[in-house]
This record gives structure tokens, C-alpha cells and sequence, in this order.
């Protein structure tokens, strides 16, 4: 894991299950009774976007440079917030409508800042985090996806 992190990032190309996975890392990464608040996000595959129905999506990223940029992130929330520990686990490869795409979770002392920190985690990684979206919409054309939704504004 390094140095001094208190998180772990996974990139998978298969489906994955967020709660087993939150489930799993909490058994094997946390200690019973030392965490006060828990804050997640699951972000699952749309079959819209941009007016059009989507069937697919193809998500690359750069090996390397995507994990080291999803650390940066993780290492950057854990000193803004003196987090106990991170997850970011993120899909890649062919993912279909309702898929989990994106795990995100937080622990720490108190709830404020595992909900800040987890939605930082989330925004830092669709504006930061190098990946590349082609979709296929259901006539069967495909087009790359030149923007992200800002979840800062949207809610604002």
C-alpha cells in the first residue's frame, strides 16, 4: 500500500458487488469500535446520456498514471480531513446499464468529515482521474464522452 496510506484504490474490469467489497474491507482493514462515521458513494452506469439511450460503455485508463492519480486524490482527503481510512474501487473495461462503475468511502472520527471527504473523493475523480468513455448507444453507434457532470454545480 506505501508509506504512510490509510486507503486502498482498485481498479477491476469485472462487475463487483460495492457492499460486498465495502463489507470485505472493512473486516480486513478496520478495527472494531475505532471509527465513528462511515460516508459511501456508488456510482452505477446510466442507460442516457446527453439525450440519447445508451446500451455500453467502454472505460480505459492509463495503468500507472490512473492509480498514482486516484492515490494523489485519496492521500490529499486524508490529510484535508484526518481520515482513518479511504476506498476507491473503480471499474474499467465494458460496463453495461446498472452496473457499479465507482466505489467511494470514507471513515473516520466524525460524520462531517467522512461526508466532505467522500464527496471530494468523488468530484476530484471525475475532474482528475485519467479515464476515457466510448459509448455505444442503441443504435449501435459508438462516441466518446467529452465532459463529465460537474456534482458541484448540479446540486447548488
Amino acid at each position: 500500500m506505501g508509506t504512510q496510506h490509510n486507503g486502498t484504490i482498485k481498479i477491476i474490469s469485472e462487475p463487483f458487488d460495492p457492499w460486498a467489497e465495502l463489507s470485505s474491507y472493512e473486516t480486513s482493514h478496520l478495527t472494531a469500535g475505532q471509527i465513528g462515521a462511515t460516508a459511501t458513494f456508488v456510482g452505477t452506469m446510466r442507460d442516457f446520456n446527453e439525450g440519447d439511450d445508451v446500451s455500453a460503455m467502454e472505460l480505459e485508463h492509463y495503468p500507472g498514471m490512473t492509480d498514482a492519480q486516484l492515490q494523489l486524490i485519496a492521500d490529499e482527503a486524508q490529510t484535508q480531513w484526518s481520515l482513518d481510512n479511504a476506498l476507491i474501487v473503480h471499474r474499467v473495461g465494458r460496463i453495461l446499464p446498472g452496473e457499479p462503475i465507482v466505489l467511494v468511502a470514507c471513515w473516520s472520527a466524525h460524520r462531517a468529515a467522512a461526508f466532505d471527504a467522500c464527496r471530494h473523493l468523488m468530484e476530484a475523480l471525475k475532474s482528475r482521474a485519467p479515464f476515457w468513455k466510448k459509448e455505444t448507444l442503441k443504435d449501435q453507434s459508438h462516441r466518446w464522452v467529452e465532459k463529465n457532470t460537474d456534482g458541484y454545480s448540479a446540486s447548488q
